[in-house]
Parts: C-alpha cells; structure tokens; sequence
C-alpha cells in the first residue's frame, strides 16, 4: 500500500460527496416545495424514498462488493447518486420521488464498502478513531449542503443547484479510477450475484447477539439523526423565523458540529470508555440536545441556538463511526462488508419510518418542537440497554 492513511482518504471523499447529494434537496426544501407546489413537510417522504433505495442497496453491496471491489462499487454509487440529482432537478412530484430513490440506491452501498476496505487496511487498536474519520464524510457532506446550497440556488436556481452538485459526484467517481487496481486487489470476479444472497446480511446480523443488539439502537438513532438534518432548515424557518440562508448556516453548523464530535469520540471510544459504553452516553446526549431544541423559541439568542445545534448534531450525527467500528469488530473474519450490509439495512429502515413519523407527528400537535421531544424517550431506553450490556461483559 502506498500509504495506510490513503483509503481512508478516497473513503472519505466518496462519502463526502454522497452524503452532500442526499441532503442536497432538504437544504433548499422550502424553495423546491414552493416550485412543484407542495408543502414542505412533505420532505420526510423524499428521505424516506431516498433510504428505501439505500436499504435495498446495502443489502445488495457485500457481494457486490465482493466481485468488484470496493473501489468500483463506490464508483457506480457515485455515479447513481449523481442520476437522481439530476433526476430531482426536474419540477414535477413523480420525478423528484424517482430521483430520490436513485440517490439512495447510489448512497446505500457506500459504507459497506468503505468498510470493507478500511476493515483491511486498518490496524484494530484505531479501528474506532479510523472508522469515525471516514463518517466524518457524512456531516462534511451535509455541512457543504448547508453553507452552499441555499446561497448558490438564490444565485442560480434550485435546479442548477442540484446538477451542480451532481457534477461533483461524477468527478469524484472519475478521480477514484486512478486507485481501483490497488484497492481493489481483492476482487474475486468469480463470485455470484443472486437473490438467495439478498438477505445473507441481514441473517448474519440476526443471528448474531452483539450485532442484532447494535443494529436496534442504530434503529434508533437513525430516526433522530434523519429527523434532525431533514427537518432542521424547515424548523428553523417555520418555528423560529430564520430566513433560508441562515437556517442553512446553522445547519452547516451542526454538521461541523459532527465532524468533531465523530472524531473526538472514536478516539474516546479507542482510548478509555470502549464502543457501548460511548454509545450510551451519546444516547443521553441526543435526548438532552432533542429536549433542549423542543424549547427553543424565536426569542432564544441566535449563538445559544446554535450552540444546542452544534451539541445535538455532534451527539445525533457523530454516533456512526464508533457503531461500524464496533460492527466490524464483531464481524467474523472477512465479512465486515456482509455485517455492514446488513445492519446499516435496519439504520436505514430506522431512516425510512423516522422521517415521515416525525412529520406525521409534528404535523398533528402544530409544532416541530412536539416531534423533537418525542425522541428522547427511545434513546433513553437506548443508552440504558447498551450500558447494561457494557457492564456484563466486564
């Protein structure tokens, strides 16, 4: 290897860019519900189509993976994200619907491959801190969102928006040719793909104690995570009459928020609490955050909203690294991708129902404030299983 550091550069990059094409459209909600005539609620249906397309792809991607190579199964992800952008950039309901599918077809097998390359190339006392950085790929995606969509569709349009961001994941799947020899060494072509093998990581997971348990609370905090970046802009604007682009800062904020909080506790998880232990106290971080945003009003001082933000994005968004790293640990030998697969297909199930309900729920009580609150309780039944189980196995 040219460098141990290198996959989890392109990783990250590729993960980067994905994430950025699926919170492209929640970015600028408002402005595309007011273009094709809907009310902008309606964008948890959009993330719930987007990670119907994910869950089938995460399912599809550890023999995938497998027969083409981690590297290529990103390529081709890249690729389909970037067809359902363009997809969107169409104004009519029907497409938006087709291409938020597509979008989640081309994030869903991201992460299995990434971690299968990392699960081979990383040494396993910086599994958690490795794997935090390359999921730091997700909130730097969404913080690009946050800080450029909103401002580049009020300068060249939402559609224009969305194509350019489109571009940038053909071009990030053009430069990630130039290592698919190297880092895709371990290919076995002759592998087969059929449907018998659709649910294998899904059985996996089941099957195992440890993996079915993380998979559960990853359930959970998916619906909180997704119910945080879909609906904040929206919140923001609804609740607390922000105006589009600041409500777009302070999403980005709570993205970068994420950034440090996925590394800082990867490197807490490798060095003093271990894996479950940091999941429970992220569990009551989020709960707090979600309690803490529910009573936040129009009159709250702009820097103490964003701050909460900051805390509830780090807490909701940063939990992912130490959860796959701990997934891979759990794997058996050589099947980090399969276990990836199939638990991240049940987060993305989490992904799937969270979104709507939350809106569904917000929409009944007249407030976003009622379905944030809503959240705490799951995560506080969360964080107490994942700590009793972190204190029997000591």
């Amino acid at each position: 290897m040219k460098s141990s550091w290198l996959p989890l550069a392109i990783t990250l990059a590729i993960q980067a860019m994905v994430a950025m094409g699926l919170l492209t459209l929640p970015a600028m909600a408002p402005r595309v519900a007011d273009a094709v005539g809907i009310s902008a609620a309606y964008v948890g249906l959009y993330i719930a189509f987007a990670y119907a397309g994910a869950m089938a792809a995460s399912l599809a991607s550890g023999p995938a993976v497998a027969r083409y190579g981690s590297i290529r199964v990103s390529q081709v992800g890249l690729l389909v994200c970037a067809l359902g952008l363009a997809l969107c950039a169409v104004p009519s309901v029907p497409a938006i619907a087709v291409g938020a599918l597509l979008v989640g077809l081309g994030y869903g097998p991201v992460t299995p491959a990434s971690s299968h390359l990392l699960a081979r190339t990383t040494p396993a006392h910086r599994m958690s801190l490795v794997f935090s950085v390359k999921q730091t790929g997700v909130p730097l995606g969404g913080a690009l969102a946050g800080a450029i969509v909103p401002g580049l569709q009020q300068v060249a349009g939402w559609q224009q928006a969305l194509l350019a961001v489109a571009v940038a994941n053909v071009l990030c799947a053009l430069l990630a040719q130039s290592l698919r020899k190297e880092f895709d060494a371990d290919r076995d072509p002759a592998r087969r793909l059929g449907l018998g093998q659709f649910l294998q990581p899904v059985k996996l997971v089941l099957g195992h104690p440890r993996l079915r348990l993380l998979a559960a609370c990853s359930f959970v905090f998916s619906i909180v995570q997704l119910s945080l970046t879909t609906y904040l802009v929206t919140f923001l604007t609804d609740s607390l009459a922000y105006g589009l682009v600041a409500a777009g800062f302070v999403l980005a904020a709570s993205q970068v928020g994420a950034v440090i909080g996925r590394v800082l506790w990867g490197w807490v998880a490798d060095r003093w609490l271990g894996a479950r232990r940091m999941l429970a106290l992220l569990a009551a971080i989020m709960a707090l955050s979600a309690l803490a945003t529910a009573l936040l009003q129009p009159q709250v001082p702009g820097i103490l909203v964003v701050a909460v933000l900051v805390v509830f994005g780090a807490s909701a968004i940063g939990w992912n690294g130490v959860y796959l790293a701990e997934v891979a640990r759990q794997a058996p030998a050589g099947q980090a991708g399969i276990a990836t697969g199939g638990t991240l297909a049940i987060t993305f199930l989490g992904v799937v129902l969270g979104p709507p309900v939350f809106g569904a729920i917000s929409g009944l009580a007249g407030s976003y404030r009622v379905g944030y609150a809503a959240l705490a309780l799951p995560l506080v039944a969360c964080g107490w299983v994942l700590l009793r189980q972190a204190r029997a196995e000591l």
